[in-house]
């Protein structure tokens, strides 16, 4: 079994990457630079793809895309972070949909912020889009794999919630000042976090390349929890205290217009579709994830 891959440098194609290998499946890495590997195939999100590379594929991992919260969000930076998704998703899904021999599967990156704030209400994934440029993001994101759902490709969109990982992501960045003591809490605390363990993260992908499921799929824990839990959380798997506490004021100042879109925003997502397809989670709890990840 032959399977595609674009992000393959990143956090989770890394990961992903690995254990399709250690499955057993052969792993096609679409790259932006020119080819200097056997398993590479070069492609331009803005342009095209080496459609010839990938006739005969079994399915498609499309992960790449301008990190959202890599800079602050100037109107130029969200241009950014919007071409490389929604742009590079229809180069891909057309290139696909125009192969003689098409893939079984494209599983194409979205998020939870396709949801916006959902206060403390739980969001699955009949849930409505929300407002702000993440929600619209997302949308159009999802929308521009079109082409491939035309072309009778099964087509899933796998709604991901914050990742953790001591190697990269929030926690990656903030675990520095956590083993410091001097990790805190954000705004009031009481915004809801979506999140899933990178383990967990990826074996939902894997599972979304096998399973019949299509369109949105939350990939998150089934049990959010607030920012301020999260803290604690992390404070006790560090042994470390974590009293601190960041002001939301503070916050828009130094993060702008993504502080309210991100750091401070309540997304309480859970896994609706993807429980009842019968994936189970190695890692449900926030305590037995950071357990997991950080040992």
């Amino acid at each position: 079994m032959q399977i595609a891959i674009t992000g393959s440098t990143g956090l989770i194609g890394k990961a992903l990457v690995r254990a399709l290998r250690d499955e057993g499946l052969t792993v096609i890495r679409l790259v932006r630079r020119p080819a200097s590997a056997e398993d590479e195939v070069r492609w331009d999100p803005f342009g095209g793809v080496d459609s010839g590379a990938l006739e005969g594929v079994d399915g498609v991992v499309h992960l790449a895309g301008a990190g959202i919260g890599d800079h602050r969000w100037t109107e130029a930076y969200k241009r950014e972070v919007r071409d490389s998704r929604v742009e590079g998703t229809r180069t891909l899904a057309r290139a696909l949909a125009g192969l003689s021999r098409r893939p079984a599967v494209l599983v194409t990156g979205s998020a939870v912020g396709f949801y916006g704030d959902t206060g403390d209400h739980a969001a699955d994934e009949s849930a409505p889009e929300g407002e702000g440029f993440l929600p619209a993001l997302c949308r159009d994101w999802e929308a521009a794999a079109q082409p491939a759902v035309d072309a009778g490709i099964r087509v899933v969109h796998p709604r991901t919630g914050l990742v953790l990982s001591r190697q990269g992501g929030l926690l990656g960045k903030t675990l520095p000042l956590f083993r410091l003591g001097l990790g805190g809490r954000l705004g009031s605390g009481r915004q809801w976090m979506s999140w899933i363990s990178l383990p967990d993260h990826i074996a939902a992908l894997r599972f979304l390349l096998h399973d019949g499921l299509q369109g949105p799929v939350n990939l998150t824990a089934p049990e959010p929890v607030t920012n301020a839990a999260f803290t604690s959380a992390v404070g006790r798997a560090l042994h470390r205290p974590a009293r601190f506490i960041v002001p939301a004021p503070a916050l828009r100042l130094a993060l702008g217009e993504f502080a309210d879109e991100g750091a401070l925003v309540s997304q309480r997502v859970v896994p609706d579709r993807l429980t009842k397809a019968g994936f189970t989670f190695r890692h449900p709890d926030i305590d037995t994830a950071l357990a997991a990840v950080l040992s």
